[in-house]
């Protein structure tokens, strides 16, 4: 049982690192850098191992784009601890996290997003994991400003993530880290706003 674990477990590393390896490309040439023996050189495995996981390129960008995916939910995940108000501050900060902030990470983000300009199929994978992101994102906000309707925290989510592709793509121009904490501020009053008086 040991010994089935620890494959299982190899197998996943091997599989994380084929991903990543492609994720790696992905940023620093676009889809043009990412074919099976480029991926698998650069991941340090065999050709027919990603070939093993991947049966093509196609099925390789699905998983690269499921693995982006997996990442930005994490950013709207409620945190165990703290209160509704804290854990929606804590989601809009993550945006800003220096790990997202750096050229390569957002050099790839351009590239996915051309991608599904590019490609139907990618195009609604993306769709759907941006749907998922906002629908994490509105339920954060619905949390914490009670007596919002469902609509207006949908449309509040996605005017904070306007703001917050702007504050990525102004990052790789060089933009300073005042002007970042400006657009996370900008980010909390979107989020945080009373609920408006509709009945004028």
């Amino acid at each position: 049982m040991g010994t089935s674990t620890a494959k299982t477990g190899e197998q996943a590393d091997r599989q994380t690192r084929i991903l990543e390896a492609a994720l790696e490309l992905l940023s620093r040439h676009g889809i043009s850098g990412i074919n099976m023996r480029a991926v698998a050189r650069e991941a340090g495995v065999a050709l027919g191992l990603v070939n093993y996981y991947y049966e093509d390129k196609p099925s390789l960008i699905r998983a690269v784009l499921h693995r982006i995916e997996e990442h930005d939910l994490l950013l709207v995940e409620p945190s165990p601890s703290g209160g509704p108000e804290e854990q929606l501050r804590e989601s809009l900060r993550r945006v800003a996290d220096p790990d997202l902030l750096t050229t390569p990470y957002l050099s790839l983000r351009l590239h996915l997003w051309a991608l599904a300009q590019a490609d139907e199929e990618f195009a609604q994978i993306n769709a759907a994991a941006f749907d998922r992101y906002l629908q994490g994102l509105a339920a954060l906000i619905g949390s914490a400003v009670p007596g919002l309707s469902p609509d207006e925290c949908k449309h509040r989510a996605a005017d904070v993530v306007v703001v917050q592709n702007g504050m990525w793509l102004t990052t790789l121009l060089g933009i300073d880290k005042a002007a970042i904490a400006r657009g996370i501020a900008r980010t909390e009053q979107i989020a945080f706003a009373p609920p408006r008086d509709d009945h004028r």
